[in-house]
């Protein structure tokens, strides 16, 4: 394998950049293909660099290897993961959920004397979706707790670090209201603000790899499953392993919600594209063998 030259360009070669690329894969799912090549090059020479192994050869040997208590993959796929989000992202969707499916889907509960709707966010980032759900189900006039409870997961631990903290900077803010951020936020100093404790204490944050069934089956059964923009960063073979545990933590009738640029199409048939008054999302379709019961 290629040596790394310090202050050099990254000379991974197709080989390596093979193995490299398989290995993420196989452990998160996320695709590089060619286009992307430049990128996992890049990051894979910053770690080898602070790692101070020495080659690619030797950084791909401890990423298999590794059994430290502080492995060094998490790191990686820190690095490579996107994490670009702001709250309200997809307003329309989101408003679906808590006017929309949120309701539904309690009223039936309660009806069999359920608890709250149970909400999954997958690939949460650094929190600004779950948090913009709590809000907004507040302002839908829903209480935290008792009408509905959110787990969101994310596999960047940095990503987690953020999210708890609940520290935000503008880029955050493009598309919220100047009254909601005055009302759930207080300025932190001159370029950052704290989300107030009221919407924080409503999201339970969880470090999890949307490919490990063993972690994810510690959520239970859920309700709704928002995963937005982010198997877009997958094949299409991770997407329907994924989707498929996704169809067995949801109870039957359970909403999926997918990106705005996101579709099932050839990817599962275990969902219909339900059509509501705000938006579009994905329901759990009935088995075959309970069609017009």
């Amino acid at each position: 394998m290629a040596e790394l030259r310090p202050n050099d360009a990254p000379l991974m070669s197709d080989a390596e950049f093979r193995m490299f690329s398989e290995l993420v894969r196989e452990h998160c799912g996320l695709n590089f293909g060619p286009e992307s090549r430049f990128l996992l090059e890049q990051r894979i020479a910053r770690r080898v660099r602070e790692t101070e192994v020495g080659s690619f050869a030797s950084y791909h040997y401890r990423l298999r290897s590794d059994t430290s208590p502080d492995p060094e993959l998490p790191k990686l796929v820190d690095d490579l993961t996107t994490n670009e989000t702001y709250f309200m992202r997809e307003l329309q969707q989101l408003k679906a959920l808590v006017q929309e499916v949120i309701p539904e889907v309690l009223a039936e509960r309660r009806r069999h004397g359920g608890g709250p709707v149970a909400i999954w966010s997958a690939g949460c980032a650094s929190g600004e979706e779950p948090y913009s759900i709590v809000m907004l189900g507040i302002e839908a006039g829903l209480v935290p707790g008792r009408d509905f409870r959110i787990y969101a997961s994310d596999i960047s631990r940095t990503a987690l670090q953020k999210a708890r903290r609940a520290v935000y900077r503008e880029a955050s803010f493009r598309d919220m209201d100047p009254g909601q951020r005055a009302r759930w936020f207080e300025a932190k100093d001159v370029s950052s603000y704290k989300l107030s404790d009221t919407i924080k204490r409503h999201v339970d944050f969880l470090h999890l790899n949307l490919l490990d069934r063993s972690r994810i089956a510690l959520l239970g059964q859920l309700d709704v499953i928002i995963c937005r923009n982010v198997m877009i960063y997958f094949d299409m073979d991770v997407k329907r392993r994924v989707v498929g545990t996704f169809s067995e933590k949801l109870r039957p009738g359970g909403h999926l919600l997918v990106g705005r640029s996101e579709s099932l199409l050839h990817v599962s048939t275990q969902f219909e594209l339900r059509h509501l008054k705000n938006d579009m999302v994905y329901r759990l379709a009935a088995p075959v063998g309970e069609l017009g019961s």
